[in-house]
Parts: C-alpha cells; structure tokens; sequence
C-alpha cells in the first residue's frame, strides 16, 4: 500500500507534506504534488501535514477520486504522462481549488 494525494491538491500544491516526508518521495508537477508508490515508505507523515486533507492511504481513498490512483503510479512516465491526466480529470471535474492564503 501507498499514499496517494488527490483532488484537493489541484492548484493548491501547499508543500508542508514534501518537508515532513522521511524518503522524499513526493514531486511537483504542473498542478499538482505526486507520491512516487515505489519511494513510498508508507509512514504516512505527510498525511496529517495536508491543510486541504489531499492525501489518503490508497485503501482508503474515497471511490471519486479513484484517477488519482492512475495519477500517482504514473510517476516514474514523467510529466509528459501526469499533466494531461491532472488535466483531464480537472477538465471533466471542473475543478476550480482556490490557492491558499
């Protein structure tokens, strides 16, 4: 099992996971932050770190944000793989997550 960072990190990509994470296994994208599944030491540090409640035990992920599964994993295919599907999924979700103040 794995932690994935999900929908409410869209746009917002607060960084208090990144600097609480033992193995360095989260990673900036466009829009959003990303968990490497193979780096992922499963600790779950970050998870209470999360000011907007982004991440999830991948067992526990609620089943609408099940893409971000497909998200995370995509990790080691880069940016060229990650943008367009954050993208889509926000595309097709409207999502509009207002950066934090």
């Amino acid at each position: 099992m794995t932690y994935i960072i999900a929908e409410p990190c869209i746009d917002i990509k607060d960084r208090s996971c990144v600097d609480v994470c033992p193995v360095d296994c989260i990673h900036e994208f466009a829009r959003i932050l990303v968990i490497d599944p193979e780096e992922c030491i499963d600790c779950g540090a970050c998870e209470p770190e999360c000011p907007v409640e982004a991440i999830f035990p991948e067992d526990a992920l609620p089943d609408k944000w099940d893409a971000f599964v497909k998200i995370n994993y995509a990790f080691p295919e880069g940016a060229a793989v990650i943008d367009p599907l954050v993208q889509q999924y926000a595309d097709e979700n409207n999502v509009q997550n207002e950066p934090l103040d």
